[in-house]
């Protein structure tokens, strides 16, 4: 018999996501503009995500943009004769979809859905689809191609892409290292790279493509390329830099006559991300949104096909009877028996029966929450804290690190063991007392990420004491005290964040002891005797660069799950709020490797997770949002990512 495929319930987070409530918003571009009144209209219903949009007409009345309304990210239209959105043909079996745009009655978009040919690479690729004869899909990149942020010509003859071609990802983060390619809607197999080094491309007319790109002195840009007719002959073309220094310019729109580029800014005096519009023939920027709401961001702007309408999407305000962030929110799975819950939190584990989940909130303590996201407790307050881990045999148990996160090896961090009355987690409280025993001694350095084994006497963890970071086990109750901590592995290296496995033969943990680059990491097994060391293939490969976090067992301990860089970038960070690891993707695989199963499509940090198999009939828990009455309050005050910074 082979392995069981993967089932139960799993558990994760994502860095900055889960308060995300934006809208699409539109203005019209007044004809003595900048000096005359903008007001601004919303366009999408306040319902979930909705981003990246695109205008279908001139008078603003119909827009296509992506909502996350039913687990994952989707292709809709809002039309001003309609009281609810229309989905648009897409890829039935995608739970990713983005930069939607319609023209000639085609709507085209990226779609992640098709495997990429090698692990370390992106399945991001431009599709398109009739709105006009049922909707059939067809593939635009070529197999084993990358493309990103699709754009197309006024005529809808030609489409423009920031790809990779068929390069692998080579990991960067920031300023993707895509082309500027440009191909006929009617042959897209017949590509010409018209510029090397661009990303988010936009036409004016058929003949004109603007982009941004991070300039030589530091300072992202937007760029202008002139296509010559003869552009398929592949000679190079000499971009110009259309933007000044002094300013962060990035994802354009340009207007049909190329005389107003619509960009984001960020401007050294302000914290916020605005839309802008620059004159092309005069050389100046005309401010929009910071007109109209000085303190929230905006992104990605859009010109409708005459210009008169300017689109972007931003949060949409704290307003009366706003939607909350719930607690744990339903996202889709690409595998039947898996179901997949977002958590508001970090370092989510399940209780022995999985009534109960143990979690931190931003880092600061710990906290209780119901398996149907309807209650919260806080157990823990006024201390950092990360990592969790169940007692499997002691229901009001669970194992925590307090002290500071992120740390070197000799920072000061405990494993603790906190212990409160179950019987305490009524409806009427927010708090609950709770016993704190520290397990490791002081001095002993930076001991972190406890994994408590399924008997319950023992814990693994992560520690710095011998001035290398590597995993030890100590007693699950009495610590340190009852007897000096036991060395698992060894070595000048990390070994970090391991996971006990429910049957108690193996612990898997993270490790970057096999690179060079100590920012890449990959899967170890090893047993808690300290022998059968070994690394897990992923895919069947051993991949240089490959960087695999958060690993964890199957309640069966057959599969390993985790977060990884596996998949590549999904879309171009630069786009995107809030956004320091543009990549990690949750992933299972067999213990060997093998059967490797990418989970989630998103282009942000997916981790921590915890994996827990609950009876069939307890795996339904309604809809794709659990709990919305009692989350928390939408926030919009989203952070840059740490790369945009003006020390150029």
């Amino acid at each position: 018999m082979g392995t069981p495929k993967p089932r139960g319930t799993i558990l994760f987070s994502v860095v900055g996501r889960i308060y995300y409530g934006f809208d699409i918003f539109s203005v019209k571009i007044p004809p003595l503009f900048p000096d005359g009144d903008l007001t601004e209209r919303r366009l999408t219903d306040g319902i979930s995500v909705n981003f990246n949009g695109s205008f279908i007409d001139e008078q603003a009345g119909s827009v296509a943009y992506v909502s996350e309304r039913t687990g994952s990210p989707r292709i809709y239209r809002n039309r001003s004769d309609a009281k609810h959105p229309e989905s648009l043909p897409s890829v039935a079996d995608s739970i990713f979809h983005d930069r939607p745009t319609v023209k000639n009655g085609r709507l085209y978009f990226v779609s992640a859905h098709e495997p990429a040919d090698q692990p370390l690479k992106s399945s991001t690729a431009v599709y398109a689809a009739s709105l006009r004869d049922g909707g059939v899909v067809v593939r635009l990149t070529p197999r084993g191609a990358v493309d990103y942020s699709p754009a197309v010509s006024r005529t809808g003859n030609l489409v423009a892409v920031a790809s990779y071609g068929f390069r692998p990802w080579p990991g960067d983060l920031e300023d993707l290292k895509t082309d500027i390619v440009v191909f006929r809607e009617s042959e897209p197999g017949k590509r010409t790279v018209v510029c090397d080094r661009g990303g988010w491309p936009t036409w004016s007319g058929d003949s004109t493509v603007f982009f941004h790109r991070k300039a030589d002195d530091g300072w992202w840009s937007i760029f202008r390329l002139d296509l010559p007719e003869n552009f398929e002959a592949g000679k190079s073309v000499k971009p110009i830099r259309v933007t000044p220094p002094g300013v962060h310019v990035f994802t354009p729109s340009a207007s049909h006559d190329g005389k107003r580029v619509a960009v984001a800014t960020r401007r050294p005096e302000s914290e916020f991300r605005h839309v802008e519009i620059y004159n092309t023939e005069s050389g100046s920027f005309h401010r929009v949104t910071e007109k109209l709401n000085p303190g929230f961001h905006h992104y990605n702007p859009f010109f409708s096909p005459e210009s008169g309408f300017l689109g972007y999407h931003r949060f949409r305000g704290e307003e009366p009877g706003e939607l909350t962030a719930p607690h744990l929110e339903r996202i889709l799975s690409p595998i039947g028996d898996l179901k997949l819950l977002r958590v508001n939190g970090f370092f989510p584990s399940f209780s022995a029966n999985g009534d109960l989940i143990a979690m931190t909130h931003r880092f600061q303590g710990l906290q209780i929450l119901k398996r149907d996201g309807s209650k919260r407790w806080a157990v823990l307050k006024d201390r950092v804290a990360f990592q969790t881990s169940w007692s499997p045999t002691e229901k009001g148990v669970v194992y925590t690190s307090v002290g500071p996160i992120f740390e070197s090896p000799n920072a000061n961090v405990q494993i603790a063991r906190v212990s409160f009355d179950p019987a305490d987690l009524v409806a009427d409280r927010e708090e609950i007392p709770s016993e704190v025993k520290i397990l490791t001694e002081d001095g002993t350095g930076n001991n972190a990420f406890p994994s408590c084994s399924p008997d319950g006497k023992s814990v693994v963890f992560r520690s710095g004491r011998s001035g290398h970071k590597n995993l030890y086990i100590v007693d699950a109750v009495d610590g340190e005290a009852k007897g000096a901590a036991r060395r698992l592995t060894e070595g000048p290296w990390v070994d970090t964040m391991p996971s006990w496995s429910p049957d108690g033969e193996l612990i898997a943990f993270s490790s970057n002891r096999h690179k060079d680059d100590p920012e890449a990491y990959s899967v170890y097994l090893v047993r808690p005797d300290g022998t059968g060391l070994r690394r897990v293939a992923l895919g069947g490969a051993e991949s240089e660069g490959e960087r695999a976090n958060h690993v964890c067992f199957s309640p069966d301990s057959r599969w390993l799950l985790f977060t990884a860089n596996l998949g590549g970038v999904t879309a171009e960070p630069i786009s995107l709020p809030n956004q320091f690891q543009p990549y990690g993707e949750l992933f299972v695989s067999r213990l060997d490797g093998g059967e490797l199963r990418r989970l989630t499509w998103n282009a942000y940090e997916d981790g921590t997770p915890a994996w827990h198999s609950p009876e069939p009939d307890e795996l339904d828990l309604g809809g794709m949002a659990v709990g919305t009455e009692d989350g928390e309050p939408l926030r919009g005050q989203f952070q840059e990512p740490l790369w945009i910074t003006f020390d150029v």
